[in-house]
C-alpha cells in the first residue's frame, strides 16, 4: 500500500537486458507478491518466490500463522526479509522450471527441487498443492524432450491426478450410499477417466462437481458436502439438458457478443475453465480460467519468435471493433497467432496504417 514503486520496477524489468540487470530490479522487493520465472536467448532459466516476506523476529516463539496478541512489543517486525532469503533457482539440472499457484519447493523437479527444510518456518512459505502443479510436476518430469509439440500437449493438458481434495472427493463418493437418480449420477461419476477434454460421458458432470471442492481447499475452508453438491449438479444437468450425460461442450461455452463456441478444460486442469455465471439457458459461460497465452522461442541464429492469445480478442471492450471477439476461435481450437516484433514483419501484416502530420506554429 503506497509503494509506487513498483510501476518503474516493471518497466525496468521490462527494459533490462542482461539475466543480472533483471534481478538487480527483483532485489529491490518492489513488486512484492508475484512468482516470477525468467528465460532468456542465451538459455538462462530461473525462478523467483517473490515476496515482500515480514522480518519476523528470529529469537521469540510465536505462531505466526495465527492471530497474535498485540500487547508484545517483541512480535512486532520491521521491514522485510532481504531478497536473498527468499527461494530461488537458477538452471536448474532438470532443464524446466514451472509454477501453477503451488509450494516453490516443487518448482524444478526431483534433484533440483529446493530443500524445504532450508528455510525457517517463521517465513510462512506455503507448501500446497494445486491439481494444476500435480500434472505439470509429473508431465514435466516424464517428458524425455521438451519440445514444441510436448510442451503445447502439456499446457493444454485437461487432467486430474486422483490426489489430494479429488482423492478425498472421490473417496466419499465411492463411500456414499445413494439411491434412484443420484446413484445414477455416482456410478457416472465414478467411471470418469478423470480428464475434461470433452470425450467423456462424465465429464460434464464432474465439472460442475470438482470447483467448489477445489475452491474450499484452495482457500482453506471446510469440505463441502458431497451428496449435496452431487444432487445439485445432477439437477441442474436434468434440468437444462433433459440427461445427466450431456457433452462438455454444450455445458461449457465461451461467449462474448453474438459470438457461442464450446471449450475443453476444467477447474484447476493446466487447460483451465475455472469459474463461470450460469446463465439461463444453463450453460456456464466461463469467467475465470486461461486467459491470456503467450509462446516464446529463440531458434539458434534466428530472430525471437513468439505467438500468442487470449480469449475474446484485443478489443473486449468494444463491441464495434472486428477485434472484439476475433480470438475466439483460435482459443478454443488451441491455435494462436503470431506476435510482431519486427518492423518489418509489422508491416506485412497491417490492416491499416495512419499518418499523422504534426504542425507547430510559433505565436508571439
Amino acid at each position: 500500500i503506497g509503494q509506487l514503486q513498483q510501476l518503474d520496477a516493471y518497466y525496468r524489468l521490462n527494459k533490462a537486458k542482461t539475466f543480472a540487470e533483471w534481478e538487480g530490479q527483483l532485489s529491490r522487493l518492489a513488486i512484492p507478491s508475484t512468482n516470477f520465472i525468467y528465460a532468456d536467448k542465451s538459455g538462462t532459466i530461473a525462478y523467483v518466490y517473490n515476496a515482500a516476506i515480514p522480518n519476523r523476529p528470529a529469537d521469540v516463539k510465536a505462531d505466526w500463522r495465527s492471530v497474535l496478541p498485540g500487547n508484545r512489543s517483541d512480535l512486532i517486525w520491521q521491514g522485510a526479509v532481504d531478497y536473498k532469503a527468499l527461494p530461488r533457482i537458477v538452471n536448474p539440472a532438470s532443464g524446466w522450471l514451472y509454477n501453477s499457484n503451488n509450494t516453490p519447493f516443487t518448482a524444478a523437479g526431483s534433484g533440483s527441487d529446493l530443500d524445504p527444510e532450508a528455510f525457517a518456518p517463521r517465513l510462512g512459505i506455503e507448501l500446497k498443492q494445486t491439481n494444476r502443479s500435480r500434472r505439470a510436476y509429473k508431465l514435466l518430469s516424464e517428458a524425455g524432450v521438451l519440445d514444441r509439440a510436448t510442451l503445447e500437449a502439456i499446457k493444454y493438458d485437461t487432467g486430474y491426478e486422483r490426489d489430494g481434495y479429488v482423492a478425498r472427493l472421490f473417496e466419499a463418493l465411492e463411500a456414499m450410499p445413494a439411491k434412484g437418480e443420484l446413484a445414477r449420477a455416482r456410478d457416472l461419476l465414478l467411471s470418469w477417466d478423470f480428464t475434461s477434454d470433452g470425450q467423456g460421458a462424465a465429464d460434464a458432470i464432474a465439472m460442475l462437481l470438482i470447483r467448489d471442492f477445489m475452491a474450499a481447499d484452495y482457500n482453506n475452508k471446510p469440505f463441502p458436502d458431497v451428496a449435496e453438491k452431487l444432487k445439485a449438479a445432477a439437477d441442474h444437468l436434468t434440468t437444462h439438458f433433459g440427461r445427466l450425460d450431456p457433452p462438455l461442450g454444450d455445458l461449457v461455452r465461451l461467449r462474448q457478443g453474438t459470438r457461442d463456441l464450446p471449450v475443453d478444460g476444467g477447474s484447476d486442469t493446466l487447460r483451465a475453465a475455472t469459474t463461470w455465471d450460469v446463465a439461463d439457458d444453463g450453460r456456464l459461460s466461463l469467467k475465470h480460467g486461461d486467459s491470456f497465452i503467450m509462446w516464446i522461442e529463440w531458434q539458434p541464429g534466428q530472430k525471437v519468435s513468439s505467438r500468442s492469445v487470449q480469449p475474446f480478442g484485443a478489443a473486449s471492450t468494444r463491441p464495434e471493433s472486428p477485434h472484439y471477439t476475433d480470438q475466439m476461435a483460435l482459443f478454443v481450437e488451441h491455435r494462436l497467432k503470431p506476435v510482431y516484433f519486427w518492423r518489418d514483419d509489422l508491416l506485412a501484416s497491417v490492416a491499416s496504417r495512419r499518418h499523422t502530420i504534426k504542425t507547430v506554429t510559433n505565436a508571439r
